[in-house]
């Protein structure tokens, strides 16, 4: 084996490894969260329908997005980004206390469950493109006044759920949602987070043409 290829294996088992894809939103929650956090990690892009024999030698499923840390391996962008806060706690993405931690949490899941359910690129998507992105506008219009409460989402400071929620609002135009002009505040906040230099680093090409 070559010097070159010795030292980039070497430099992979000493790093984060994050498999991911380029169009992929839970895969840009965790370059987000990695970026803003400052964490220099390996960025390895599999596209669709391409076989990555590293990433099938770690995570058999081949399931995306995937960190590996030295000897661990993870999936599931949530467990993954909760790993990452409690792995490099600073600055933090969960409040200190446990009640507040709580909330936080039982946030993270309704906006999942509320709005993440509701993409219409979403894997067995009972909706029609059109119903998904209908009620997915309609859902966050009714929200609105929430984005505008504080300066963060729920909190004064940023958190996992403006990392969760910035991929999602930077994809309505891709999803064919067009917000009432009512919906201010859910723009105004929108621009903010994007505005962040950790966005931007978090960007894939494909999804910086998303703006376009």
């Amino acid at each position: 084996m070559d010097g070159p290829r010795q030292a980039e294996i070497g430099k992979r088992r000493s790093t984060i490894v994050l498999y991911t894809k380029s169009e992929c939103i839970d895969c840009h929650r965790v370059r987000l969260v990695l970026a803003e956090k400052g964490i220099d990690a390996l960025i390895v892009t599999v596209e669709q329908g391409e076989a990555n024999l590293e990433l099938l030698a770690v995570n058999p499923q081949g399931s995306l997005p995937t960190i590996v840390d030295r000897d661990l391996v993870l999936y599931n962008a949530r467990v993954i980004v909760d790993y990452i806060d409690e792995r490099y706690p600073h600055p933090p993405l969960m409040p200190v206390d446990p009640v507040s931690r709580a909330r936080t949490r039982l946030t993270l899941f309704r906006i999942e469950s509320e709005w993440y359910s509701l993409r219409p690129d979403l894997e067995g998507q009972a909706l029609s493109q059109a119903q998904a992105s209908q009620q997915l506008g309609d859902s966050l219009d009714a929200a609105s006044d929430v984005f505008s409460a504080m300066p963060y989402f729920f909190s004064n400071d940023y958190s996992v759920l403006d990392a969760t929620l910035a991929p999602l609002l930077w994809r309505l135009t891709t999803y064919g949602v067009v917000l009432p002009k009512g919906a201010l505040p859910i723009r105004q906040y929108a621009e903010r987070m994007f505005a962040r230099p950790g966005f931007q680093a978090s960007l894939s090409n494909l999804e910086r043409e998303m703006a376009q």
